[in-house]
């Protein structure tokens, strides 16, 4: 299997440890990546103030990896709903699409709507497979609790992201039990963790996110566990915050979904970037059995 990988602005900046360890488990999954160098951003933050700005950038994208011949595997849940709501656009006919195609002519790029674009859960669940995963599975987590976050982009507009059910999604659940850790269900599973809401109302922002954290720990959960650097930054560097003003409060360590398997996978954990989340997460070590 091969993809064009789609790795956005944040993850690079200042999640690094999501590329590192998603890198590290594609490759013992045998999975080709190809670094589309050309890629640029999303167009996300445009996307309220300047909407041919938005569709043009995500439009871009699309075009690059059409041109490639390949298909997309996206690791922001922000950019994957970015994407997919620019590849629906385009699908109607008006004035800015056709604007929209002859600004990309003038690089030589054809957009066609041919190229897939997958997020990386999508391709673990679905290419990869539970079956192939649970046969990579050397080191099964034993007594983990984890509370799955599955964030707002992949999930809304359902119509358009076709992630899963908007209501009811389970893809990511199995996608934790498939390393032999329990996904608890609790009440704020599906609520944002409140990014985006920081730097334009914090106070709302902190206590998104507090809800989240208070009601996973209600449920049990040993740590949350994410799959988009705008989530892990709330739960990790906001969480820092949190901390740091309640030198009382309990912590519950945030892991990316690349980390969760790759552990399991038998990676050595510095090859995971486990160390650079802000919020200790290396006890979870501790958990894993052999296989």
């Amino acid at each position: 299997m091969k993809y064009a990988l789609f790795i956005g602005c944040q993850i690079p900046a200042r999640v690094s440890q999501y590329e590192m360890s998603a890198r590290t488990v594609l490759e013992n999954l045998n999975i080709e990546l190809v670094d589309e160098r050309q890629f640029n951003c999303c167009g996300y933050p445009m996307r309220n103030s300047n909407l041919k700005a938005f569709f043009l950038s995500s439009v871009r994208n699309l075009a690059l990896a059409e041109r490639a011949g390949l298909q997309m595997l996206v690791m922001c849940k922000c950019c994957f709903g970015s994407l997919k709501k620019a590849e629906n656009f385009m699908k109607d006919e008006g004035y800015l699409q056709e604007e929209i195609k002859d600004i990309l002519m003038k690089e030589s790029l054809i957009y066609e709507g041919r190229t897939k674009i997958n997020h990386l859960l999508s391709v673990l669940y679905y290419d990869v497979g539970l079956e192939t995963l649970k046969s990579k599975i050397s080191m099964p987590y034993r007594e983990l609790k984890i509370a799955t976050h599955y964030g707002c982009h992949a999930l809304r507009p359902s119509s358009i992201t076709q992630f899963d059910d908007p209501v009811a999604p389970t893809l990511f659940d199995e996608l934790v039990e498939v390393t032999g850790a329990i996904s608890v269900d609790w009440n704020r599973k599906l609520e944002c963790c409140g990014s985006h809401a920081m730097g334009v109302n914090d106070d709302l922002s902190m206590e998104l996110a507090k809800k989240k954290l208070d009601h996973g720990m209600e449920a049990g959960a040993d740590y949350l566990c994410a799959a988009c650097p705008y989530c892990q930054i709330q739960f990790d560097t906001v969480q820092e915050m949190i901390l740091s003003g309640d030198g009382g409060r309990e912590s519950l360590g945030s892991i990316l979904y690349s980390q969760l398997l790759g552990l399991s996978m038998g990676i050595d954990h510095e090859k995971l970037g486990i160390n650079m989340n802000k919020i200790d997460i290396s006890g979870i070590r501790s958990y894993l059995s052999e296989g």
